[in-house]
This record gives structure tokens, C-alpha cells and sequence, in this order.
């Protein structure tokens, strides 16, 4: 390790010594730095600039082409809850890595900035024509699923057109992603249930996807699919947690609605 990263193993590292790393000589510590930073949500001045900086890193080069800095930077972009770095992710959509422009996206969602949604659409609509996918919208050449979850909770509701060909996307999770986004925007059950009817797939991997989907929407009538799902349970908690704080919201000033309770009682059961 370098004089000026001085990082020892088992020693801690501050937040001024993540900061200074960001823009040291190894690499190994940049990425580390970048991720640190978000992990603990480090939202100090000195951090989202240096993370900003990151986002134009051509240092740390995979042989594929790919951006690791750049990544665990637009990753780390997100948790820190600072609008600064909006203009900045969105650049990032345009990055020739695919999960650079994944991990934009899906800070781009955590931040909340309307601002980045016409950015965001472009994508559906240079893939759907009349109404349909184009050929090449049809695979997973750009991240779909963290663009059309990012505009539901955005509340795009003006890309509405532009997300209901993706519903028939040959890739699953493309798909769940769009019902999710559809709920969302239009508050129609039918894409609620489609989500819960999908928990039977045979895929695991997708199950938890759906668990993730349901509990962001906090869809009650999911609660007790979600239960049952076969799945683990702390992820079905996950989910379950987040349709209790849907519920929360929706209840009397002076008591939990019967819908809070009903969830609250099948967590426990998972305990």
C-alpha cells in the first residue's frame, strides 16, 4: 500500500481517509472508498464531490471495457441523499458499461429528482414502436428493470405508453419490473395480482425479485402469498415490512388499520 493510504489490517478507517482515497493510486482502496462511503452514508460535502469525480474515473479498467470505480460511485451516489449528484448520474446513462448506467439508474430512483425522468424514458422509447418492442428492446442491452422501476417510483406517469410493451418482455424480471412501475403509476390491481400469481415461479432467483417488487409497492393483498411463498424468510419479512409501512400510512391517527394488523401478525408467525 501506498505512504498516503496508510490503512493497516484491522484498523479503522475515518471518513477523511475514505475521502483522500477516492483519489489515490490504488486502486484497490478507491473502490473500497467509494464503497465505505456509501455503505455508512457518509453524506459530507468533501465525499459527494470526490464521488462525483469518480463517475469520469478511466483508471480502474476492466479488459471487458467496464468501470468498476464508476460503479460502486454511482452506487455509493444514491444513499447519500444529496441532489448535487443528480446532473452527474445522469451523464452516467449514457456510459458505454452497462452496470454503470444500471447503477445511475437506480441511484437516480433512491434520490428522487424528477428531473432525470425524460432521461430515463428515452430508453423506453428508442425500444418500442407502435405500441410494440422493437427487436432490439426485446433483450437486456440496457438495464430496463432498474429504468422502469426508477419511473413508477418517480411517478412517471407520462411513460405509461412507453411501460406497458415491456409487460410482454421476454425476460422475466423485465416484466415484473414493468408491473411493478404499472401499479405504481396507475394504482390498477390487475398488475398487483400479476405479481402475486408470478411468486409461483419455478425460479428462486425470481421469487425474490417478486418479494422485493411486492414489499416496495406494499401491495396487501400480497401479504399472505408472500407468507407463503417458498422463499426465505427473512426476505419475506423484507417484504412484508415494507406493505407495514404502507399500511401504517394509511391508518386511523388513533389506531393500526385491520390491514397493518393482518401484516403484523403474519410477521410474526415468521419469527
Amino acid at each position: 500500500m501506498s505512504d498516503e493510504s496508510p490503512i493497516q489490517a484491522g484498523e479503522p478507517l475515518t471518513i477523511a481517509q475514505a475521502i483522500a482515497n477516492l483519489d489515490g493510486e490504488d486502486l484497490g482502496l478507491r473502490g473500497y472508498a467509494a464503497w465505505w462511503l456509501g455503505k455508512f452514508r457518509v453524506n459530507d460535502p468533501a465525499a459527494v464531490t470526490g464521488l462525483i469525480a469518480a463517475l469520469k474515473d478511466e483508471a480502474d479498467r476492466t479488459p471487458e471495457g467496464g468501470y468498476p470505480l464508476r460503479r460502486g460511485a454511482a452506487r455509493a451516489l444514491g444513499k447519500l441523499n444529496d441532489l448535487q449528484a443528480v446532473p452527474a448520474l445522469i451523464e452516467c446513462l449514457g456510459c458505454t458499461d452497462f452496470y454503470v448506467r444500471e447503477a445511475a439508474a437506480q441511484s437516480l430512483e433512491m434520490l428522487g429528482d424528477p428531473t432525470c425522468i425524460p432521461h430515463l424514458v428515452q430508453f423506453l422509447t428508442a425500444s418500442v414502436g407502435d405500441g410494440k418492442l422493437l427487436p432490439h428492446g426485446a433483450d437486456f442491452s440496457q438495464p430496463y428493470d432498474a429504468i422502469l422501476e426508477a419511473l413508477g417510483t418517480l411517478g412517471a406517469t407520462a411513460a405509461v405508453p412507453f411501460i406497458q410493451p415491456f409487460l410482454e418482455h421476454p425476460i422475466p424480471r423485465i416484466q415484473y419490473a414493468g408491473l411493478r412501475s404499472m401499479y405504481q403509476l396507475t394504482q390498477d390491481t390487475v398488475y398487483g395480482d400479476r405479481l402475486v400469481q408470478a411468486l409461483t415461479d419455478s425460479d428462486l432467483q425470481v421469487r425474490r425479485a417478486l418479494l422485493s417488487d411486492l414489499g416496495a409497492i406494499g401491495y396487501l393483498p400480497a401479504a399472505v402469498p408472500i407468507s407463503l411463498a417458498h422463499a426465505e424468510n427473512s426476505l419475506k419479512l423484507i417484504a412484508l415490512k415494507g406493505i407495514l409501512a404502507a399500511q401504517i400510512v394509511l391508518s386511523p391517527c388513533d389506531r393500526l388499520s385491520a390491514g397493518a394488523v393482518e401484516v403484523m401478525q403474519l410477521m410474526d408467525e415468521l419469527l
